[in-house]
């Protein structure tokens, strides 16, 4: 692929011909033409966190966190390299059209890698969970997988939001997040880290909020000491949207927005994605910046320009035709995806459903039929969707009847109309119910009511969550339906962990499924693990708490009874759970220092059911230094295929690196004795082996030992 250092000297070149004025102009996301170079109008903004979104029909993979949910390096990888054949397949169309509008661009603001800390975050649907391993893999294989292998990038990827960035939404233009060095190396940097040194990603977004007092966007220790500096990182960064305006309008840390603009020059923050990038103008007349430092930024955002090839004549990503966007086998990719991500958190015997065996099933409440619940925020238009409620239906038929009931609105009291009672659609809901065999709840939220300030119109705030419960009007019907007396299967949609405020002990609750926001063919995907033609596999991927009531204040950035590294209290469903339709034993653990530098984790697989299976195996660690997380750190995982009856020997090689802690002054090293290497299928604790009925097994190593 074309370097920095040769896309740079290129770059130099055609900034060179620029004129201050036009210089100027190519520090706004919405770049202007300079026809007297050659060079079109672009904008720099576009969105891919599970599919080309906002511009037209796309493939709508599962949302990021149900992406995070399949703990699949491999996967995920090939899933972004689709997304970027449709984004190529979609600009090549819009360019030769003339069509340079946002969202037809070749930059994508994607991957969102900040740490899910807070489940009431609502944003934290577009992350991959609450572990830094997990969000730097996952991470790093989504940009790898957009930015290609090819002689230019096929997308230029981007991370997001640096840093320490995860709610409250409402106070994000002036929240000035407190961090810990300790917190701020070990928890929330990491991933960002592995985007840069791994996978080489071409841009950064600096967040809304502060950070330690200074605003992210023209940070100098984070843009300049943490990210240029000590991560050599060599592409551009560019402000989230209206970032670097509120620097001075919400932070107060500039008086102008001249003032502004002159900063983000000189620490390093090279695009102004906002409204106030031709105050540099001003700048350069009160001697705030000089021009050499204005250059130097389009340089960088030009370097990125070629490296995408958009100057080239050679580039073979230029020959991606239309017909290459929306293909069955990127549909295909979707559904699989979908089927991995689904999360089976109970199961009293009643999954799979035996067709045979039922004449009717109730598909009942606001999610069953929901486009919403399907997509998550930052989607693109599917050309075909199938819900809960359709997938559900072509899955039973015609072997036997499905009644439909809405049931209830998401969170209003009236489901349709305020000429009606309260409540009004409960009773055709209960009607169904009590004309069926099996009662198929779907409830849970969507992105109206969970996600971005401004994109969610909630009635939590913000986007934010108050608690981790269903809104109420949903609990009121889905305590009528488990009085009925019928099995109850509760299908729970959401980006985030819900907990049933006690309803999930209720003995009529024989299953419950956590789909997140599972892509467009999300409803065939449950279809097919409620029948048994798939088995139940994805894994969560942040800690599902019972209720909010120990958990720190939403607003305090520090780890302490936060995730499963730090939790002080039993997990309602531990991070790494998920059940399956298999059953799995673990054993001969072997532990043994393959190099200075890495550890092989050895163990025997087997599957004891009667069913094809896949499952995630998960290697933990705790070391005895001092400085070591208080509960255990995921440091490896693989997801295996299982066959009936099959018994496999797994060999994960794991880098010391990853048993290293993160001291008080936020240096990273590797500490202590020994180490004690866990593996099972979810984070080891007593809670899982209840849930999962698989034994943990241990091993430990000595860390300093050279042999």
């Amino acid at each position: 692929m074309i370097s920095h250092t040769t896309a740079r000297r290129e770059a130099k070149a055609i900034v060179s011909q620029m004129t201050l004025e036009e210089k100027i102009d190519q520090i706004n996301f919405r770049a202007p033409a300079i026809e007297r170079l050659n060079i079109p109008d672009y904008n720099y903004w576009n969105e891919a966190l599970h599919g080309v979104a906002r511009a037209g029909v796309a493939t709508v993979f599962p949302q990021a966190i149900g992406l995070a949910a399949m703990f699949d390096e491999e996967l995920m990888t090939e899933i972004a390299d689709t997304i970027a054949t449709e984004g190529r397949a979609k600009y090549n169309q819009y360019h030769a059209q003339g069509d340079h509008d946002i969202y037809k661009g070749l930059t994508y603001w994607s991957p969102n890698i900040n740490i899910f800390r807070d489940p009431r975050w609502g944003r934290g649907q577009e992350t991959y969970g609450e572990d830094p391993y997990l969000t730097a893999r996952l991470g790093a294989a989504f940009i790898k997988g957009l930015q290609g292998d090819g002689p230019y990038l096929k997308l230029a990827a981007c991370a997001k939001h640096f840093a320490v960035h995860s709610g409250p939404e409402a106070d994000r233009h002036s929240f000035d997040a407190l961090v810990s060095q300790k917190d701020l190396y070990e928890t929330y940097l990491p991933a960002f880290e592995t985007a840069v040194k791994e996978a080489d990603v071409e841009s950064f977004m600096g967040a809304y909020n502060a950070v330690n007092g200074t605003p992210a966007v023209v940070s100098e220790t984070l843009i300049q000491e943490i990210l240029r500096k000590d991560w050599q990182f060599k592409g551009h960064v560019v402000s989230d949207y209206a970032a670097l305006e509120d620097v001075h309008l919400n932070h107060h840390f500039t008086e102008t927005a001249a003032e502004t603009m002159a900063l983000a020059m000189k620490v390093g923050c090279n695009l102004c994605a906002g409204n106030i990038s031709h105050h540099l103008h001003e700048a350069i007349n009160q001697g705030l910046v000089t021009e050499e430092e204005i250059t130097d930024a389009v340089v960088e955002l030009y370097t990125t320009r070629v490296r995408l090839g958009m100057f080239a004549s050679d580039n073979p990503y230029d020959q991606i035709p239309f017909e290459a966007n929306d293909r069955d086998e990127h549909h295909t990719l979707s559904l699989v995806a979908a089927r991995k991500s689904i999360v089976l958190l109970k199961n009293d015997q009643l999954l799979p459903l035996n067709k045979q065996a039922l004449s009717s099933v109730a598909v009942v409440g606001p999610n069953a039929d929901s486009l919403e619940a399907l997509r998550g925020n930052y989607f693109g238009t599917a050309s075909r969707y199938t819900t809960f409620l359709r997938g559900i239906q072509e899955a039973f038929s015609p072997t036997g009847r499905v009644h439909y009931a809405f049931g209830c609105h998401l969170y209003n009291d009236y489901a349709e109309s305020t000429l009606s009672k309260k409540h009004e659609r409960e009773s055709e809901a209960l009607i169904a119910a009590n004309h069926s065999d099996v009662i198929i709840a779907c409830f849970g939220l969507d992105p109206t009511i969970e996600g971005e300030q401004g994109d969610a119109g909630n009635v939590y705030g913000s986007g934010d969550k108050e608690t981790l419960f269903l809104p109420k009007v949903q609990e009121r019907l889905l305590t009528k339906l488990l009085n009925i007396g019928k099995p109850v299967i509760a299908v729970i949609s959401a980006g985030s962990a819900i907990s049933l405020n006690g309803l999930d002990k209720h003995p009529n609750l024989q299953a419950i499924l956590h789909t997140w926001y599972p892509g467009s063919f999300g409803g065939k995907a449950l279809a097919e693990i409620l029948f048994g033609d798939v088995s139940p596999s994805g894994k969560l991927p942040v800690t599902f708490y019972h209720d909010t009531t120990n958990l720190p204040d939403f607003s305090d950035y520090s780890m302490k009874k936060r995730t499963y590294r730090y939790l002080e209290e039993e997990a309602l469903y531990p991070f790494g759970f998920g059940l399956t339709y298999g059953n799995v034993t673990l054993d001969d653990l072997t532990v043994t220092k393959k190099q200075l530098d890495s550890i092989d984790v050895t163990v025997t697989v087997t599957n004891l059911s009667d069913t094809a299976i896949e499952e995630v195996i998960q290697v933990y660690a705790k070391t005895d230094s001092v400085f070591e997380v208080p509960g255990t750190k995921l440091i490896g995982f693989k997801r295996m295929v299982l066959k009936v009856a099959a018994t496999e020997r797994l060999i994960l090689n794991i880098p010391m690196k990853h048993l290293t802690v993160v001291n008080d002054d936020g240096e990273r090293l590797l500490d202590g004795t020994k180490a004690t290497i866990y593996v099972n299928v979810a984070s080891p604790s007593a809670r899982s082996e209840v849930l999962t009925g698989c034994k943990t097994l241990t091993d430990t190593i000595d860390i300093n030992d050279n042999n």
